[in-house]
């Protein structure tokens, strides 16, 4: 389920899993681009697959980047950049994202 102003920048694959809450003005996207200015110039951009759980919780305003994993029963606070893999049953927050609470499994 997502709310309002979600958007899905997907140049390559976004797995969205099962029961998962997506909270407003979110930015999932797959596309990046490269440091070098020339690059740049040259209208160079790269794609990389987003994977995102089942039962995972991403709060509004969020950014999920290029390549990145989110594991299963994880909440991402509100405002947080994701930039790395995020491993199953923890909180999220900060930017960039780190974990600051492992959550139990039911």
């Amino acid at each position: 389920m997502t709310n309002y102003n979600v958007t899905i920048l997907d140049i390559a694959p976004v797995y969205i899993g099962d029961y998962c809450m997506i909270g407003p003005n979110t930015l999932i996207t797959t596309v990046g681009h490269p440091f070098s200015p020339k690059s740049r110039r040259e209208k160079k951009a790269y794609s990389k697959p987003v994977t995102i759980g089942n039962d995972v919780w991403i709060g509004g305003n969020c950014t999920i980047l290029p390549g990145v994993t989110i594991g299963n029963n994880v909440i991402v606070a509100a405002g947080a950049v994701v930039t790395k893999d995020v491993p199953d049953n923890c909180v999220v927050a900060g930017v960039p994202a780190k974990i600051i609470k492992n959550l139990k499994t039911n």
